[in-house]
């Protein structure tokens, strides 16, 4: 993780333990991450006031709004660490592989020529699965969480319009291949005894 200057970090997304992972990860070495963070967590008063507190960039999901993007641009001038879950939810996949991601984490890199860390987290769909009704009957406490960053990616500054769909796939497509050797990796290295 660079030590400092704005960075995008992109990340997969296996369970809600996720960004307390990554976020604690990317804090150890010496970063204060910026999640954009759904809206819906900012409907409990309680998680509003900690998400408002540590300054995360809430996201109306499909709405289509700018505020977020203009949010995490401003953050990134600032020289502030971004993250970004390119899925823009928890990953569906049986084998919990990432999906096909949206491009707003190409939109972003383009727009600001910031470097895009890839981080991948594995383990922690083990300890909290996904869905409410594992998470009352589920967590596994004593499991390992692997969590790894890659190389970061220097993906360019261009202007890139809502037109040119195909080069913010392929830009997209790069940062996900990337997440996607990070997360193989930390899968085949995963203590078998764990995984259920």
């Amino acid at each position: 993780i660079p030590a400092e200057g704005p960075v995008l970090v992109a990340c997969n997304h296996l369970s809600l333990l996720d960004p307390l992972c990554q976020g604690y990860f990317l804090v150890k070495s010496g970063r204060r991450p910026r999640f954009l963070a759904k809206s819906e967590l900012y409907r409990n008063r309680l998680l509003r006031t900690v998400l408002k507190g540590a300054g995360q960039i809430p996201v109306e999901r499909g709405s289509g709004a700018s505020a977020p993007v203009d949010a995490a641009l401003e953050a990134l001038a600032a020289g502030e660490c971004v993250v970004v879950y390119p899925e823009g939810t928890l990953t569906r996949n049986p084998d919990h592989s990432p999906m096909q991601a949206k491009m707003g984490i190409a939109r972003l890199a383009l727009a600001t020529g910031v470097r895009v860390v890839p981080v991948a987290v594995w383990g922690s769909q083990y300890v909290l699965p996904r869905g409410m009704d594992n998470m009352k009957r589920s967590l596994s406490f004593g499991r390992p969480i692997m969590v790894k960053a890659g190389t970061p990616l220097d993906l360019g500054a261009r202007s890139v319009g809502e037109q040119d769909r195909v080069e913010l796939r392929r830009v997209t497509d790069a940062v996900m291949d990337e997440l996607s050797r990070l997360v193989e990796d930390l899968r085949s290295r995963y203590p078998k005894r764990w995984v259920r």
